[in-house]
């Protein structure tokens, strides 16, 4: 009868001591998946266990890949995605600094008070600083938006209107998101360079560029045997009397070797 009470309070012991045990976050050896180009960037289902790199060459590609993310969490959290685009490209390098390829930190966020996540030390404005690490993209956009949106002295950047990248990149520099004196003016710069506020706005895609003026220029033709007004308006696709109008000509009379303004599209 002791043996038999003495498994059963053994096990007890056992169970409670199974329940206390902690998990120690730190590097460890995971499978590394390079994704090559943008979709994946919005994929919802990544494996918890694979550390998924994205490769990216341009800012161009950058915007693109992750745009769509940006103005999700404009969705969810009325942050702009201008705003949220413009300091990924800053922070990460456009995906390619060597903090981000090791942690998918695309916004330079430090492990700070409560993160119990995985982490990589970097030298930053200190030595051996702890910075938050990811296994996709994803969650470092994702983690961006609970950072900026649940910390108080950020609480004045959501009254402002949405639109207002500008207010939003002078008001990240004075809550202390950034050392950098010129912050606000770096962040400006990417989206005024790149038109990145037309992602603030409803339907916008990351394939949609930014709309130009055509330009019209004019040019001459030199009349040659067996031309006419007609025949050179349909070749550059001009109407005869826009022809005439710019030539000042009173009737449709040719000479061989006449030059002749011509206007296209370009």
């Amino acid at each position: 009868m002791r043996p038999l009470i003495f498994f059963f309070i053994s096990l007890f012991v056992l169970s409670g001591c199974i329940g206390k045990k902690r998990t120690t976050y730190g590097k460890r050896d995971r499978t590394n998946t390079t994704v090559e180009r943008s979709s994946e960037a919005n994929d919802k289902e990544v494996p918890n266990d694979d550390f998924v790199t994205i490769e990216i060459n341009s800012i161009e590609e950058y915007i693109t890949v992750f745009a769509p993310l940006a103005q999700e969490e404009m969705r969810r959290y009325r942050i702009p995605a201008s705003i949220t685009l413009a300091q990924g490209i800053l922070e990460s390098g456009f995906g390619r600094g060597a903090l981000t390829l090791k942690t998918n930190n695309h916004f330079g966020i430090k492990c700070h008070t409560g993160w119990d996540g995985e982490f990589e030390r970097y030298d930053d404005d200190a030595k051996d600083e702890c910075f938050r690490k990811y296994n996709h993209p994803r969650q470092s956009y994702r983690d961006h938006s609970i950072f900026l949106s649940s910390r108080k002295r950020y609480a004045s950047l959501f009254e402002l209107d949405p639109l207002d990248y500008k207010g939003w990149a002078r008001g990240l520099k004075a809550a202390g998101y950034a050392t950098d004196r010129k912050y606000p003016q770096k962040l400006i710069g990417f989206i005024e360079r790149y038109r990145l506020d037309r992602f603030d706005r409803p339907n916008a895609t990351a394939s949609a560029k930014p709309k130009r003026k055509a330009k019209r220029a004019t040019r001459f033709y030199t009349v040659r045997e067996g031309d006419t007004l007609y025949s050179i308006s349909r070749k550059y696709c001009i109407s005869v009397s826009e022809l005439m109008a710019l030539n000042n000509l009173s009737d449709s009379l040719l000479s061989i070797g006449q030059r002749l303004k011509v206007r296209t599209v370009n």
